[in-house]
């Protein structure tokens, strides 16, 4: 199948040096790295290995896989930049824009995620980072039925709510706090790993009635 193909006029900031660091574009190529190395020379064999022993992969995972073949290689899609000033052209490669494999992605997601929480949800005030592990017949179970973490958390939520407003003196009924949860389902080596980070407002508002 062709490559996809658009064209995307772009005019630099004023005053923008074209010759500094700042201004250039390198592609990410990541065709040249050795993950997509090992990956491209060993998926097909993995997929057919499991499907002889009558484990096929989900479609997610091979979806994540697939996708991140696909991922800045310029054969499979890409945007010609143009400057409208100085009328240099840059190709640019889609992007699988996954959260699991790709590394790129994935950690332009991060940086996105963390700019946003800092400037558009906490701004000045104190976080506190909280982690949640659960013992393995549970980590199985939210794996399986994903719904059944839904009141857990509401548990833990009520629970750190609690302490907090104890911890600042205030009365639970009357302390508001925030808070954001990531779910995490793997570990460090990609092993099944259900648990729980938690950004919390590290403090309390007290709601009070107008005199």
């Amino acid at each position: 199948m062709p490559a996809l193909a658009a064209a995307v006029r772009w005019t630099a900031p004023d005053g923008a040096d074209a010759a500094s660091p700042a201004s250039r574009y390198a592609r990410h190529a990541p065709e040249r790295t050795l993950l997509y190395a090992l990956v491209q020379a060993h998926y097909p064999e993995f997929l057919e290995r499991q499907a002889a022993h009558d484990r096929p992969v989900p479609d997610y995972v091979r979806a994540e896989f697939d996708e991140y073949l696909r991922c800045g290689v310029l054969e499979h899609g890409f945007l010609r930049v143009v400057c409208e000033q100085c009328h240099a052209e840059r190709l640019v490669a889609f992007s699988c824009k996954k959260r699991g494999l790709c590394p790129s992605c994935g950690a332009r997601r991060m940086a996105e995620s963390a700019r946003h929480l800092v400037e558009e949800v906490f701004g000045e005030r104190p976080v506190r980072q909280w982690v949640l592990s659960f013992p393995y017949p549970l980590r199985f179970l939210f794996a399986s039925q994903p719904e059944a973490l839904g009141p857990v958390l509401g548990l833990v939520q009520r629970a750190i709510a609690g302490w907090l407003a104890d911890q600042a003196g205030v009365e639970r009924r009357a302390a508001r706090s925030g808070a954001v949860t990531l779910i995490q389902r793997f570990g460090s080596a990609l092993n099944l790993n259900v648990h729980l980070h938690m950004l919390w407002l590290d403090g309390v508002y007290e709601e009070r009635t107008a005199s």
